[in-house]
């Protein structure tokens, strides 16, 4: 523990002396006044982006959930853009070590570009300019995908299954996850997200996790909103990490118990059936498949494990249904637990990640933080027959915002 506060702690100084830096350098041919307005601004921008941080952890209940939002944003993206500045800096001082070690050995030629040109600049006031104009777009991206917080996506998968009965051919899942209702602001737009998921006409709509932040009563002005999904084979539901309120203190363990009492009793209120470590079967056509549901299991230490798969399995193979789809809300279940001892489980919904709400999906190209704490972050997954779909989250948690994430409704269609 004290290791890793002597790394934040350099890691935080490192931030700013390279943001210093960075300004320093950019502004080296401006006159006087103009560099040390742009020098004070810079440490006025940082002191507020600190302060707003302490304030925000301590006074953020507080504050009307659009300033929230904004300030989050702005708090974020002079944290990243400094982070950004810090790592391109660092490898041009890390090119002039190289180059200095190279002409201890050698004689380094001199540039044929004259000195006293006017029009020229040097590498680092080059890179310094250039490290500062990525840093504030970074800035300015953070605070405008505030705007794209209820900017639902849908994502359609027409999804082969081995084995499929023909019956369940056409057969289109929703799937919702990671609502965290304590963090909206706008009824209206989410009850714009819940009617594009009723006009796809799904056959069943699953939920895979953290309905809420930390308490169930964040849920309460949304319950009529989130009340109206229906589909002909119902709504089904799971617990994720967020749900059992683990991220608050509470005076008690009952009243810790009868928060997550009263979530369960919102699910039921909503009519949606919350699976715990059970199962059901469902039919259509004739064609019967299991459908699994478990409590938050991951494979990352700091997050429960309450699944109990073989809970959920009891009974199931009397039934005999060769087709199996299984919720739970951390994808790192998938890998660890699921693929090595339930091979007979045909697709796995997750959630849990909102691919960090941060990131870029290209056509050619997919790329988030997340991806280095999950292997498997957003989106279809396939080993062999088993199949693991990510959804990137309905909901936002911290930064208020997407940013290059969408927010997703996914629908799976079988074939």
């Amino acid at each position: 523990m004290k290791w890793s506060f002597v790394f934040i702690g350099i890691l935080l100084f490192a931030i700013e002396y390279y943001s210093y830096v960075a300004v320093s350098m950019a502004t080296k041919s401006m006159q006087p006044k103009f560099k040390i307005s742009i020098i004070v601004i810079h440490i006025l921008i940082s002191i507020l982006g600190w302060g707003g941080l302490i304030l925000m952890r301590t006074m953020g209940p507080q504050f009307p959930q659009n300033i929230k939002a904004i300030a989050i944003a702005l708090i974020m993206g002079i944290f990243v853009a400094k982070i950004i500045i810090m790592v391109l800096l660092f490898l041009g001082d890390g090119y002039r070590f190289i180059q200095w070690i190279v002409s201890l050995f050698k004689t380094v030629p001199q540039e044929s570009i004259a000195a006293d040109d006017p029009h020229r600049i040097s590498r680092s006031v080059f890179l310094s300019r250039a490290s500062l104009l990525i840093g504030g777009l970074i800035m300015g991206g953070f605070v405008w995908g505030t705007t794209n917080r209820y900017r639902y996506h849908i994502k359609k998968i027409k999804l082969s299954i081995a084995g499929l009965p023909d019956a369940l051919k056409g057969f289109k899942i929703a799937q919702i996850s990671d609502v965290h209702s304590g963090s909206f602001d706008n009824k209206a737009a989410v009850a714009h997200g819940v009617d594009l998921i009723l006009e796809q006409q799904p056959d069943l709509v699953l939920f895979t996790g953290d309905l809420v932040n930390d308490r169930a009563s964040e849920l309460e002005p949304y319950l009529d909103v989130f009340s109206k999904l229906t589909a002909p084979l119902g709504v089904y539901s799971t617990l994720g990490n967020h749900d059992y309120g683990d991220y608050v203190t509470w005076n008690s363990d009952a009243e810790k118990k009868a928060n997550l009492d009263q979530l369960k009793a919102y699910h039921k209120q909503m009519g949606w059936n919350l699976m715990m470590n059970e199962h059901v079967v469902l039919e259509k056509g004739g064609a019967a498949f299991a459908l699994l549901g478990v409590e938050n299991w991951s494979a990352k230490d700091r997050f429960p494990k309450h699944g109990l798969l073989k809970k959920a399995y009891e009974g199931l193979e009397a039934r005999q249904t060769a087709f199996k789809v299984l919720m739970s809300h951390d994808p790192s279940h998938w890998d660890a637990q699921v693929k090595q001892m339930y091979p007979d489980i045909n697709l796995t919904l997750s959630g849990h990640t909102h691919g960090m709400q941060f990131g870029i999906e290209l056509p050619w190209m997919k790329w988030s933080p997340v991806q280095y704490m999950y292997k498997q972050w957003a989106g279809l997954y396939t080993d062999q027959d088993q199949h693991l779909y990510v959804n990137r989250g309905f909901g936002f948690l911290g930064y208020q915002g997407r940013l290059g994430i969408l927010p997703e409704i996914t629908i799976i269609e079988f074939a």
